[in-house]
């Protein structure tokens, strides 16, 4: 596989006018600041049509059970419908627009990160759950979504009850939430993740490196050296958790940014591919065609004909 060159982008990146990027947004929550929390559920009944602008929280974690009503998710330049009973699972750091096309009866559940990494320790298919975000259709059975209705309810009273022994019982409510809904998903049927639990462990800390250095070009020594593994062992493990060679998911990592900032953002190719470690604008471009089928150019011209005109972030 191509090894990605090196470039200095201090002098390139700079620009005469604020360059635009994606909202990373600080979530609202009831509590006071100097308050403490690791979960916090709103229960949202706004009539008419209501937009969210793309943006992302990577603090949080978020549930959304949308129990009446329908609407598109923007995940990335990409249109998902979805209609309720239904469940949205956002993970950190994904770039999402809402649009509630009719009156939505919905629950938020926000979690924070550093907690969320607890939890989903505690089941390596909880890894698997976040790993990408996704719909989960709960139209198939009335139970469902009356029995997920009432363990929100149960869930919000206990996030905020001040009572003995409420964190552990919302803690226990919340692994009951997630255990509910890997099972309606049929986790286990999509094939997303295998492997020993080692391994899991081993490709959730790859992908949170990824996360940090991806722009930096680095080999995949360096990746491995930083987990205290060999390169035989990445390799192994990425083979058998995502079915994908480690450098595919480096690779995966760098599409995805250059997706939100051609979408979202008013930098120029060439400042794009500077910003994301390339020597040049014609090897990024060459390099965005393999792996998309697209030009640059031309995916940001077809992608922002298909956004909204009007939305404003949440």
């Amino acid at each position: 596989m191509t090894q990605l060159n090196p470039v200095k982008r201090t002098t390139r990146i700079a620009a005469k006018t604020p360059l635009t990027t994606v909202p990373k947004v600080r979530l609202y929550v009831e509590q006071p600041e100097e308050q403490r929390w690791f979960v916090h559920v709103g229960h949202v009944t706004d009539r008419g049509r209501w937009r969210t602008a793309p943006h992302a929280h990577p603090e949080y974690g978020q549930i959304i059970f949308v129990r009446s009503g329908r609407g598109v998710m923007n995940l990335d330049g990409q249109s998902v419908p979805f209609e309720g009973p239904c469940a949205l699972l956002l993970p950190t750091e994904c770039v999402h627009g809402l649009d509630y096309e009719y009156d939505a009866d919905r629950w938020v559940v926000t979690i924070e990160v550093s907690y969320l990494a607890q939890v989903n320790a505690r089941l390596h298919e909880f890894i698997g759950l976040w790993g990408v975000p996704r719909v989960i259709s709960l139209a198939h059975s009335e139970d469902v979504g009356l029995d997920i209705h009432n363990l929100l309810k149960s869930l919000k009273q206990e996030a905020e009850s001040d009572s003995v022994g409420h964190v552990a019982g919302t803690e226990a409510l919340l692994t009951m939430l997630l255990l509910r809904l890997l099972r309606e998903a049929s986790f286990d049927e999509t094939g997303e993740e295998h492997g020993t639990r080692h391994d899991v462990r081993l490709v959730e800390r790859f992908r949170k490196l990824i996360d940090e250095h991806f722009g930096d070009n680095l080999p995949l020594q360096s990746y491995a050296s930083m987990m205290a593994i060999s390169l035989v062992q990445l390799r192994a493990a990425c083979a058998s958790v995502a079915e994908q060679n480690p450098t595919k998911m480096i690779h995966a990592r760098l599409i995805t940014e250059a997706k939100r900032n051609l979408i979202f953002g008013d930098m120029s190719v060439e400042q794009i591919a500077f910003g994301l470690g390339f020597a040049d604008a014609a090897y990024f471009t060459r390099f965005f065609r393999r792996e998309v089928g697209q030009a640059p150019s031309q995916f940001r011209a077809t992608a922002r004909q298909q956004q909204p005109r009007e939305a404003s972030p949440q």
